[in-house]
């Protein structure tokens, strides 16, 4: 196991640090910015904290980047510069979005470097130390960093794969529309719910059910023969009735809901419980009224 540091005592810094002590690493130091986040992870990690990165280098094998993404490119400079970087090093940050080459400076000291990013969602420490066994982690960088990658990732009970730097964009953005994505649309959901009378609470309430057997049928049946609903059935006189229902609550909503109901319309199709007819027909549906002129 490795000697390890965290830079970036927020969320995912924090569950990192908290996890790999449980699996057994030592925690050589963490670091924030202001060093009260620090200081407080460090009391519970019973390690060291410092308000300087550069001063977390000298006793880990491993250094983990937990900052946010605008500020990876000048602490990787920064610490750089600081000559303390050593040959052998392996320094990790866990963007989603940027490749590992926001720390060229640090593989240019003779540190290996790379991406490890834990495709989950991280609301609290608490959350995240829960939620981040069976996860998959994306690692992308030098050949060197990911065999330490892969260990870790074992050691964290994670599922690392492989991607290509030009894949990343990609990557984070299917991410973010199956999670962000995910809790505006079930906020969509409930604002409709609130325009009947009921509270966010009760709203909430009632939905979980549906959202929870939803993912349920995802898991063990896959997204498209787990669509059910008017669209799948091709049922135009309920559609129509919705539109007609958002219409009169929200135009800016009913533009979302229509260009919802046409990726669903594509989901149908595939998975084959309307034809190329229906299509057009539930198509037509959703864009009447919309501007087509170029």
């Amino acid at each position: 196991m490795f000697r390890t540091a965290v830079i970036g005592t927020g969320v995912v810094g924090s569950a990192i640090a908290l996890l790999l002590q449980q699996k057994g690493y030592t925690i050589t130091g963490v670091c924030s910015k202001t060093g009260v986040s620090a200081a407080r992870l460090a009391k519970r990690l019973g390690c060291g904290h410092s308000e300087k990165p550069e001063e977390l280098l000298a006793q880990a094998e491993v250094i983990f980047l937990a900052t946010p993404d605008r500020e990876l490119g000048d602490v990787a400079g920064n610490l750089a510069d600081s000559g303390r970087v050593e040959e052998g090093q392996v320094f990790f940050h866990l963007s989603g979005a940027l490749p590992a080459d926001i720390l060229t400076p640090l593989r240019e000291k003779g540190a290996a470097v790379g991406s490890v990013h834990p495709l989950q969602s991280f609301a609290s420490v608490e959350n995240a130390i829960t939620n981040l066994k069976g996860s998959f982690f994306a690692f992308q960088g030098d050949e060197k960093a990911a065999e330490t990658a892969f260990q870790i990732v074992k050691d964290l009970e994670g599922k690392p794969f492989m991607m290509k730097s030009e894949d990343k964009p990609l990557y984070h953005l299917g991410a973010c529309i199956a999670s962000n994505y995910l809790v505006a649309l079930f906020h969509f959901a409930v604002s409709i719910y609130r325009a009947i009378g009921m509270s966010t609470e009760q709203a909430t309430e009632a939905l979980m059910p549906l959202i929870k057997g939803t993912l349920a049928n995802i898991e063990s049946l896959g997204p498209v023969k787990s669509l059910t609903g008017p669209v799948a059935r091709g049922d135009v006189n309920t559609l129509e009735k919705h539109l007609e229902a958002i219409a009169n609550l929200s135009p800016d909503l009913a533009k979302l809901y229509k260009t919802l109901g046409q990726y669903t319309v594509r989901v149908a199709l595939e998975k084959g419980s309307i034809d190329k007819i229906n299509a057009e027909k539930l198509i037509s549906i959703f864009r009447e009224g919309e501007n087509t002129s170029v």
